[in-house]
């Protein structure tokens, strides 16, 4: 199969009309139309199998996931998504109908599901199978979300069950080191949270005008919320009773559970930190569950307590190298 019979059978059904795009897929380049009043906000993350995802993951979650942890990206600083630019290396065995059809399928069920367009991309072959996507997304000027403006006195919230991911994760690894492993992988709990990541882009534009940082939960939510405390030159105070988390969980050890929290990573949840005044008033406004799981202080650093107890928890998050 050729490199654009290949794009012409699999990826033309993840395009869409979008009126901002005056030359999508097919062209040396992709041309669209800025709307007026917004910034563009652009992000990329790269897949390599293997290393960002085990290799029995299916083809459908592969592209499905690939476009999701981009809208995250997006979601964490307030924005509309508007398009992605897929880059692929494919070995030559994955180069067929039965694995290209459910991967480009997931790819188009999530852009379907936050309409978004396929504008462009590059397709080549290689030993390992690696995905690098592009998204582009609006948000209208000077509401972007940073990490860097979290205010001592904020509220430390996320939006949703933090660990499931990494908890499905390590269950994976295990049945692949198992004789049954064929068996074991189909019983694995909480795989969804894991392959089929919801990035929460309506919350992240509500949280517009409201939160004063915020960051998308990739790396284990120690080392994120990290992130905001060092680009806001600020402290934090965490109490893990508070974080958020599915009942297979919390019949885990402590020690297990927090690992799994603190710097397992791929949960794809927001965590932002927003004024209690802010707080009460989002919460008035929106039905959308936000959890708070503590505050930011002067002192830099993060600190854990445990039913308001003082505690030591090594953070060592996700190492990309």
């Amino acid at each position: 199969m050729s490199e654009f019979s290949l794009i012409y059978q699999h990826f033309q059904h993840c395009t869409r009309k979008n009126p901002l795009t005056q030359v999508g897929i097919g062209d040396d380049c992709a041309i669209s139309s800025m709307p007026s009043d917004c910034e563009l906000v652009s992000c990329i993350d790269t897949l390599v199998a293997g290393r960002h995802f085990p290799l029995s993951t299916s083809a459908y979650a592969i592209g499905y996931k690939s476009v999701a942890v981009n809208l995250s990206d997006l979601a964490a600083m307030g924005a509309t998504p508007y398009a992605i630019l897929l880059g692929i290396s494919l070995p030559a065995k994955l180069v067929q109908d039965d694995w290209l059809k459910p991967f480009t399928q997931g790819i188009a069920d999530i852009c379907n599901r936050f309409d978004v367009e396929l504008i462009g991309g590059d397709t080549t072959q290689s030993n390992t199978l690696t995905i690098s996507v592009t998204a582009l997304g609006f948000v209208p000027t000077g509401q972007a979300i940073t990490r860097g403006g979290a205010k001592v006195g904020d509220i430390i919230c996320v939006s949703g069950e933090i660990g499931s991911a990494s908890f499905a994760l390590q269950q994976i690894l295990n049945a692949e080191k198992s004789e049954q492993h064929n068996i074991a992988l189909q019983s694995i709990a909480l795989q969804p949270a894991l392959d089929l990541p919801v990035p929460q882009v309506e919350l992240g534009q509500k949280l517009r005008g409201f939160a004063h940082s915020m960051i998308d939960i990739s790396d284990g939510l120690g080392q994120d919320l990290g992130h905001i405390l060092t680009a806001s030159q600020v402290g934090a105070v965490v109490d893990l009773a508070d974080i958020p988390m599915h009942p297979r969980l919390q019949a885990l050890p402590n020690a297990d559970k927090w690992q799994h929290q603190l710097n397992g990573g791929d949960d794809y949840q927001l965590c932002f930190t927003m004024s209690e005044q802010n707080f009460v008033k989002f919460n008035q406004q929106f039905s959308d569950k936000i959890f708070a799981i503590g505050k930011i202080v002067t002192e830099n650093g993060l600190r854990l307590t445990y039913n308001n107890q003082p505690i030591e928890f090594s953070i060592t998050g996700y190492q990309h190298f």
